[in-house]
């Protein structure tokens, strides 16, 4: 894996250290649990200014709802603004989620999450009543390093 230097000179439509296949005008979203069941938080960022675009949590939940809830949360701002972009995911499971239009999520409903699995109830309702409308895209983390939304706590 090569070292990014931010900002990058060899882009100029960037802040942040992208590799050159990857677009600066789309979103990156990604989700950090502590435990699993733990406290769960998602957020996006916009890869032109690096700027955090929306963020949810801490809650109580999974890192997978996380990823998941961020990648819908993404595609349903960019309807409502009337915009178009990739979405780029570091999650494998929440991608294969969202294409199945399905969280396949095995956290047991508790009084302190249902809050939580209505929103992934919500969720899926939007991505079936709206598909993918945007790419939805893998950030391949073995050669670009982190997703830019990650929050760093590994």
């Amino acid at each position: 894996m090569s070292t990014l230097v931010n900002p990058p000179d060899y882009r100029h439509d960037t802040v942040l250290p992208l590799p050159l296949e990857v677009p600066a005008d789309a979103i990156a979203v990604d989700a950090a649990c502590s435990g699993n069941p733990g406290p769960m938080e998602y957020r996006g960022i916009y890869l032109k200014t690096g700027q955090e675009i929306f963020h949810f949590g801490p809650v109580h939940g999974t890192n997978n709802i996380g990823e998941f809830l961020a990648i819908v949360h993404a595609m349903a701002l960019l309807k409502q603004k009337g915009l178009s972009m990739p979405v780029y995911s570091d999650s494998r499971t929440a991608i294969i989620w969202a294409n199945k239009r399905k969280a396949k999520t095995t956290l047991a409903p508790t009084p302190e999450n249902q809050p939580l699995l209505n929103l992934v109830a919500r969720a899926e309702a939007w991505l079936r009543q709206n598909g993918l409308p945007f790419p939805l895209i893998k950030w391949e983390t073995e050669q670009w390093g982190e997703v830019p939304a990650d929050f760093g706590r590994k």
